[in-house]
């Protein structure tokens, strides 16, 4: 599995977001990392806009640049707006469900839950991060006492990223299932999606 292992609070510095659960040292210093962070003035180009939109989307959903970039190239295929085909398929990876269904406090910490085994998708063990769920999915976590022991400790926690209402989540038995795909004003809002789009567009 290939995943981002460096420092998180620098990423956060360099896009001006938690990208990453923020901390203190993210709060002191919210100015770009380096040197001359704190007084960096430098215009950014068109395409440095772009690469900086792509890169900030790719790092949220804790992919490489090959597996955002074949899954735009799927969206780009489907019927409807390229942005928008896109931010649904990110949405509906069975990692990013996890997390939305608060099974998993981060969507890495989520995409480590799918792969090592502790998901059903429709009574079946699921462990591909990658897998895309549809409508009506339910999905669910293993009768495993350390799979729901994890999964009931980070529900706890489901205050700091409450589920959107695209999924309902049943926390007795911890199920969830996507009842619909989510709209427009409920993808992401905090990228210009648009750039990404004419970044691979170019």
């Amino acid at each position: 599995m290939s995943r981002y292992t460096g420092p998180t609070t620098r990423i956060n510095r360099r896009f001006g977001m938690a990208i990453f659960p923020a901390n203190k040292a993210f709060e002191r210093r919210t100015y770009p990392p380096g040197q001359h962070g704190p007084t960096y003035r430098r215009k950014v180009s068109d395409y440095g806009e772009g690469l900086l939109e792509k890169q900030k989307l790719r790092m949220l959903y804790c992919l490489t640049e090959k597996q955002f970039r074949n899954l735009f190239e799927k969206a780009k295929r489907k019927q409807g707006v390229t942005g928008e085909n896109f931010l649904t398929l990110l949405e509906t990876r069975l990692d990013n469900v996890v997390y939305r269904l608060g099974f998993a406090k981060t969507r890495k910490a989520a995409r480590q839950f799918v792969n090592h085994g502790h998901i059903l998708v429709n009574g079946k063990k699921v462990d591909i991060p990658s897998f895309v769920v549809s409508v009506g999915d339910e999905i669910g976590v293993r009768e495993k006492t350390s799979s729901r022991q994890l999964a009931t400790r980070n529900l706890e926690g489901t205050q700091y990223h409450p589920s959107p209402p695209w999924v309902d989540v049943n926390a007795d038995s911890l199920q969830g299932t996507v009842s619909r795909f989510p709209q427009n004003d409920e993808l992401e809002q905090s990228i210009n999606v648009q750039l990404v789009v004419e970044f691979y567009s170019r």
